[in-house]
């Protein structure tokens, strides 16, 4: 059963806006940050991220988003365009912003932690503006993620591109991702993500991220049903709610919930399993699968995410992803 309809005829199968970083990754594994002397630079934020991953599927692709004026900003906007990405509608900063930086510390395969430096960070200045109605116009799947929500003037170039996205028909994804250190108060975060949320086709986040969204409702229990079942009385028609270990649930319209089967994975570090789910799973939505197939398709992706030293790098092809399920199901990868 197909539940998201697509628009036909768009030159741009996803766009994304939102977080353009860098990421550097701790070389020394298996030691604190205290310890740690060198680290490798990568792209990173997590709509970047998704938009790298559905690139390497084969989709067209672009991203809405600022840069700062420096070398970190050409870096991210060099590699945007390597991996076939459009970047007309990313803009360099003019104010001297800086470009945010997110250190991480990977003490044990699951025990891993991120120091961010968001302070006047280049991504956050985004301008309405600046954002392009034709470019949306042209795409298929439209995708915002939480962190633009949290500062103006990056919080209305985020709504004002929801108006536009909205207006043309796309199909448009929330990819939650919660980042305290960014926001000011839990009561703030909860009215913003609620009001974006009403705007959304699709929405992925932790259970803990749709906790922080009920701060103003009554769901004791964390009921999974409570949670999607009020967002379908807006624009929603799937809600998923990833809880860690114990996998995804995929909730639809009609009330039916799916789940779909994990792999094993030779776990380096935790983070980016999330981004690369999204983008699997997102792939899968856009090449009609069922929705089965398509959260099997984004766990086998975050599987080979997490295997690795990277991000943004260690985005998988198709046919990796492809591959590595094979692999799994004929007993080749085991923990």
């Amino acid at each position: 059963m197909s539940y998201i309809q697509f628009p036909s005829g768009r030159s741009v199968d996803f766009t994304a806006i939102g977080r353009l970083c860098i990421d550097l990754n701790a070389n020394e594994i298996n030691r604190p940050m205290e310890e740690t002397r060198t680290f490798t630079k990568y792209v990173g934020g997590s709509p970047a991220n998704i938009t790298i991953g559905m690139s390497r599927f084969g989709l067209r692709t672009a991203f809405v988003g600022k840069i700062a004026n420096d070398q970190m900003g050409r870096f991210i906007h060099r590699y945007l365009e390597q991996n076939g990405i459009e970047t007309s509608s990313v803009v360099a900063d003019r104010t001297g912003a800086v470009t945010g930086l997110a250190f991480t510390e990977i003490k044990s395969p699951t025990e891993c932690s991120i120091l961010m430096y968001r302070d006047n960070a280049a991504d956050l200045l985004l301008t309405p503006g600046e954002v392009s109605e034709e470019l949306i116009a042209r795409t298929n799947m439209f995708l915002i993620s939480g962190t633009a929500l949290a500062q103006s003037p990056s919080r209305e170039a985020v709504f004002q591109a929801l108006s536009y996205a909205k207006k043309h028909g796309c199909v448009i994804v929330f990819d939650l991702d919660y980042r305290p250190y960014t926001w000011k108060s839990s009561e703030e975060t909860a009215v913003y993500y609620n009001l974006a949320a009403e705007k959304c086709d699709v929405i992925i986040g932790t259970r803990e991220e749709f906790d922080m969204m009920e701060r103003f409702e009554h769901n004791p229990e964390r009921n999974d049903q409570i949670t999607a079942g009020k967002w379908f009385d807006y624009s929603a028609k799937i809600v998923i709610i990833k809880h860690g270990k114990e996998g995804s649930i995929a909730y639809t319209k009609d009330g039916a919930s799916h789940r779909a089967k994990s792999f094993p994975a030779k776990v380096v570090k935790t983070f980016g399993a999330g981004d690369s789910y999204a983008a699997g799973f997102l792939y899968g939505l856009m090449q009609g699968w069922t929705l089965e197939k398509s959260m099997v398709f984004g766990s086998a992706a975050a599987c080979i995410v997490i295997s690795s030293h990277s991000c943004s790098d260690a985005m998988p092809r198709a046919d990796e992803v492809h591959e590595y399920i094979a692999r799994c199901e004929r007993g080749e990868i085991v923990v």
